[in-house]
């Protein structure tokens, strides 16, 4: 005979009450009443330079460096004078120019007011500066054993420094004297661009006209 299976004893509450589905629950948040936001402010875009170029703000009287009739020196012109202050559009843009006259190169320039200092124009040296390039004139000429080519261009690129000390520099190691060996036509060239050039600060500085200005400077360069 089969045994008989003993029953099965029935779960016990407790059990019955861990394996009994829960109940979703509402979330914390849906039951919470949303409170109204304070709305927040609008702001107020201001238009763009671009949109409206014509209310763009113009330089000051303080923010001009030059006035019409000043001297000024650009790097690579030398002294100019500026003739007037001009007002142009360009690409849609209101631009105030400083219109520069160079006498000796018979040459007129435009520069914007912007741009000064990237340019590079400045006013004329003071008198303490321009002795210091006399004093410079007077001393002894320094020249290298390198390659006329190489030192044509350091020599070049003191005068188009507009820096007078550099540009003395070059005029007392390219001058010759009574006795010395003759310039070469590239020499000539050099000394003379050179030496141009710091005789019309020199000029300006002193108000006085460039062959005075030239003169003094030989004198200085002769007797050294």
């Amino acid at each position: 005979m089969r045994k008989k299976k003993p029953a099965r004893k029935p779960k016990s509450v407790r059990t019955q009450k861990r394996n009994k589905p829960k109940k979703p629950q509402p979330k914390k948040a849906a039951q919470r009443a949303k409170k109204p936001q304070p709305a927040k402010p609008l702001r107020l875009v201001k238009p763009s330079k671009a949109e409206h170029p014509e209310k763009e703000k113009r330089p000051s009287a303080h923010d001009l460096v030059f006035s019409p009739g000043d001297f000024v020196v650009y790097p690579t012109h030398g002294v100019g004078r500026v003739l007037v202050i001009e007002m142009r559009v360009i690409a849609e843009q209101k631009l105030q120019l400083y219109v520069i006259s160079f006498e000796r190169d018979r040459m007129t320039l435009r520069v914007p007011i912007g741009k000064v200092d990237s340019a590079g124009l400045r006013k004329l040296s003071t008198r303490k500066m321009m002795e210091t390039a006399l004093v410079t004139l007077k001393g002894r000429a320094r020249v290298k054993r390198t390659m006329w080519s190489r030192r044509a261009q350091e020599y070049e690129a003191k005068i188009n420094s507009g820096d007078p000390i550099s540009i003395a520099e070059v005029v007392r190691d390219l001058h010759r004297n009574v006795g010395q060996p003759d310039q070469s036509f590239s020499e000539r060239q050099i000394y003379e661009a050179a030496r141009d050039r710091l005789a019309c600060e020199l000029a300006a500085v002193e108000r006085t006209d460039v062959d005075a200005a030239t003169e003094k400077l030989e004198g200085l360069l002769a007797a050294a």
